[in-house]
């Protein structure tokens, strides 16, 4: 399969960028969308070019990394993937692919395809945990009673594996999602009701800081997620923000 690839180049975060063509042959429909990444790199690597960066680690579909606009669509044109997750089959000899960088205010670019997400961590960090009795007089979590709804609830929601995806969907980049899967799966469990007024406000403040815009309430968030987080989270988030609120 012969493919024409538009890819993003970017020497670092303050230089300017721009698309540049890479014609590539040879590709075979059971690649990975990284694998057939991997060759090119390998030609221009043979060439004494520059190899294009990209994020990657496990190519699982777990860790997150593989944070790439592919045609347009966040992880490409399948649905409930990432990236790395992508076959080749799902294109057509002779295609011209764009491929590009999520693009957000809140997620700068290092170089070429690869995005600072670190605003997420922090975003982690201002409440996505619960306080742990390390006294001697532990509970066993599993001794207390949780309704299988609300479990599975709060397992569905802590799906989440921070991609991104959400927030290149966005047409405002926002990070309403990731934030409310965040705050949700705590929310359901009564382990996490302990901060819930702490966790919430926090982590929403977070969120508003880094730079992420409101929701838009289009849903491509949920549709572009490889890990179809719902929408529920977000209707949840707002309500746990506002008992929050209200209670100063």
């Amino acid at each position: 399969m012969k493919l024409l690839l538009k890819i993003w180049r970017q020497k670092d975060a303050k230089s300017p960028g721009k698309m540049v063509e890479y014609p590539i042959d040879g590709v075979e429909g059971d690649m990975s969308f990284l694998e057939m990444l991997d060759v090119l790199n390998m030609q221009l690597v043979e060439k004494g070019e520059d190899p294009v960066v990209f994020d990657h680690d496990c190519r699982e579909g777990i860790c997150g990394s593989c944070s790439l606009m592919i045609n347009g669509e966040p992880h490409g044109p399948d649905r409930l993937i990432t990236t790395c997750q992508l076959h080749m089959r799902k294109f057509s000899d002779g295609d011209t692919i764009v491929i590009e960088p999520f693009r957000a205010t809140a997620f700068p670019v290092i170089k070429d395809l690869m995005v600072d997400r670190s605003s997420f961590d922090r975003i982690q960090q201002a409440g996505g945990y619960i306080s742990v009795n390390t006294s001697g007089n532990t509970v066993d979590a599993n001794a207390i009673p949780i309704e299988k709804e609300a479990a599975d609830d709060a397992f569905n929601a802590a799906a989440c594996i921070g991609c991104g995806a959400c927030v290149a969907a966005c047409k405002n980049a926002s990070a309403m999602l990731f934030t409310s899967a965040k705050v949700s799966q705590f929310a359901l469990l009564p382990q996490g009701r302990v901060e819930a007024t702490e966790r919430v406000l926090n982590m929403v403040r977070q969120m508003d800081l880094e730079g992420f815009g409101n929701c838009t309430n289009t849903g491509a968030c949920e549709i572009e997620c490889p890990k179809g987080i719902s929408l529920e989270n977000i209707a949840r988030m707002n309500r746990e923000y506002l008992m929050a609120a209200t209670k100063g």
